[in-house]
């Protein structure tokens, strides 16, 4: 059983096991260590966003690759998808993010990126694990040699450039942007001013500390008010890693992922670029965008949560289109994993091919009422174990049948809870998601 790596790699307090000097140069090298035993030379691309910690997590994993033998080289401050796209590209065996993605700035994270460019598998990172736990490493007080390239980050720029395909004629939209003081800081305004779309960028003047810091995805009211303010025709919150989008329309509303998955379902079927007649997504999305694709005579899969899950279910059905309702979105003829901006691009499409506002492109789209508990415990013990917590699950469980549904998972990077319950009755679907925090808070709560 892994015991590092959570859903989304490893995350952490940044200095604290499991991101301290030993263990991050341990998993350093361990990871060539896997890769040449594996016959693959281990040449390794590093991006990183925007948090302070970043610049001495980069030096200690590149510290241990030099040691082990591998090679590695620094794209600086890119967005997630970067990393997975210039991996691919430029033929690196494996690429490597730090951050933390949505958490604030004291935390930072690792993901491992494959040469096709997918988040490594369980079994790789088993095996990491397994060899991290037989060394013993020595962290160096001199810095290594760094290897940044400069070109690597006008690549991605132009890879996202290439992917949208705007109308002769149509009217160009006005967007706000909120980067989250983080790693789309500078690329997003890039690719906005090059397709002379005109734009409004807030939150983009990273200091180290002021990532995810009452803005981007986790905080899109303020970009809601702006876009009203500014008569602007969208507004889109990144992450600090700029891997999913949020959106405000004109009219203030704030939308989710599973809004991008209803807008670009259609859009795409109507291109004839949908595959296989299904989009993927996970537990977490509502069951109006079920209901929706159902009427559009599409099928929507579901996985649990995690865009991993999301990817490798769409491998398996042959589909292009999945994502989370937190903002993740993958468009698999273009990328592997979720891209915020890149996303951006293609909503931004979908509104200039069609000449509709993003709040007439979902005038028709209904959701669920929808109520999410999160209750912090002390351990992730399995719910099988605690009798009252599954009597409760099931009697829920029951009461919605056919006309809502529960939810119950613990969080991948947290020491936390997640209760979802959707159904037709707001009040109701409150009640029944308090009564089930209050059984699992009582036998695991802190």
């Amino acid at each position: 059983m892994k015991r590092l790596f959570g859903t989304d790699g490893i995350r952490a307090v940044a200095g604290r096991c499991p991101l301290d000097p030993p263990t991050i140069v341990a998993l350093a090298e361990a990871l060539v260590d896997l890769m040449e035993a594996k016959g693959i030379e281990p040449r390794i691309l590093i991006g990183r966003d925007t948090r302070e910690s970043g610049p001495r997590i980069e030096e200690l994993l590149v510290q241990g690759i030099q040691a082990a033998g591998g090679e590695a080289v620094s794209a600086g401050i890119v967005p997630t998808a970067a990393v997975s796209f210039l991996t691919r590209k430029h033929g690196f065996s494996a690429g490597i993010v730090i951050s933390a993605s949505h958490n604030p700035y004291r935390d930072n994270g690792i993901k491992i990126f494959s040469s096709e460019g997918r988040k490594i598998s369980d079994d790789w990172e088993l095996e990491i694990e397994k060899a991290m736990a037989k060394k013993n490493p020595r962290v160096a007080r001199k810095k290594p040699r760094l290897i940044f390239r400069e070109d690597l980050a006008e690549d991605y720029k132009d890879f996202l450039l290439s992917r949208i395909r705007i109308p002769d004629r149509a009217k160009q939209p006005t967007i706000v942007v909120d980067c989250s003081n983080g790693a789309s800081s500078t690329i997003a305004p890039l690719v906005f001013f090059n397709l002379g779309i005109r734009t409004i960028t807030v939150f983009n003047e990273p200091d180290g500390k002021n990532i995810n810091r009452r803005c981007g995805s986790l905080h899109p009211e303020s970009l809601a008010r702006m876009v009203v303010d500014a008569r602007a025709d969208l507004g889109v919150a990144y992450d600090g890693d700029a891997d999913r989008a949020l959106w405000a329309d004109s009219k203030g509303r704030i939308l989710s992922g599973d809004h991008t998955l209803f807008v670009q379902s259609r859009f795409m079927r109507q291109q004839e670029r949908l595959k296989a007649g299904a989009v993927v997504a996970t537990t977490m999305s509502n069951m109006g965008l079920e209901k929706s694709l159902h009427d559009m005579g599409i099928q929507l899969v579901r996985t649990k949560v995690g865009d991993r899950y999301v990817l490798e279910k769409m491998l398996e059905l042959g589909a292009n289109l999945g994502g989370e309702r937190s903002g993740h979105t993958i468009f698999l003829d273009d990328c592997p994993t979720g891209d915020g901006i890149l996303t951006s691009l293609k909503m931004i499409e979908a509104m200039m091919s069609s000449g509709e506002s993003l709040a007439d492109l979902t005038a028709d789209y209904r959701e669920f009422p929808q109520v999410l508990h999160n209750v912090r415990v002390k351990e992730k013990a399995d719910f099988r174990s605690f009798p009252e917590i599954l009597r409760v699950m099931e009697e829920i469980r029951a009461e919605l049948a056919g006309c809502g549904r529960i939810d119950v998972r613990y969080s991948g990077t947290e020491p936390v809870a997640r209760v979802m319950i959707e159904g037709e009755d707001q009040e109701r679907i409150e009640a029944l998601a308090g009564r089930m925090a209050e059984a699992i808070a009582r036998h695991l709560g802190e």
